[in-house]
């Protein structure tokens, strides 16, 4: 299994821009990424030196929103419609799609997912995906 550091969540980040811009080929992935990038022109200019980016500082008390943060998050959303995992998901979000926008959408899930993993850590126990289906569920209503 790959789990890839911090640095490297942002060095792809900031590649997957560069390639876009540059027109060179992009993995499914690298295309995935810079698709979401796209859609947040706002995090354009962090993006645009990886040592930078990996320099800079996103904690709470810098008060700057994480763009790697963010965009992982799309990614995430992004894999698990695609498989459905957790179960229901793909239903939920596309219920939540067709009232909102896809975009909209993965922001309201991304409230539910980091919900889940608060909770998951605050309680000390796994993440309760059923919660997590149906708090998306619930933007749907």
């Amino acid at each position: 299994m790959f789990t890839p550091s911090s640095n490297d969540v942002r060095r792809f980040f900031c590649e997957a821009l560069r390639k876009r811009r540059a027109g060179e080929i992009l993995t499914p992935m690298d295309a995935i990424a810079a698709d979401w990038i796209e859609q947040h022109p706002e995090y354009h200019d962090e993006l645009t030196d990886a040592d930078a980016a990996v320099a800079r500082d996103y904690s709470v008390e810098g008060g700057k929103p994480n763009p790697f943060l963010h965009l992982s998050m799309h990614l995430s959303i992004t894999e698990q419609v695609s498989i459905d995992q957790p179960r229901g998901i793909r239903a939920a979000y596309e219920a939540l799609a067709a009232r909102v926008g896809e975009h909209e959408a993965h922001h309201g899930i991304m409230e539910c997912l980091g919900e889940m993993i608060w909770s998951a850590q605050r309680h000390g126990t796994q993440p309760d995906t059923d919660a997590y289906v149906e708090c998306v569920r619930k933007r749907v209503r």
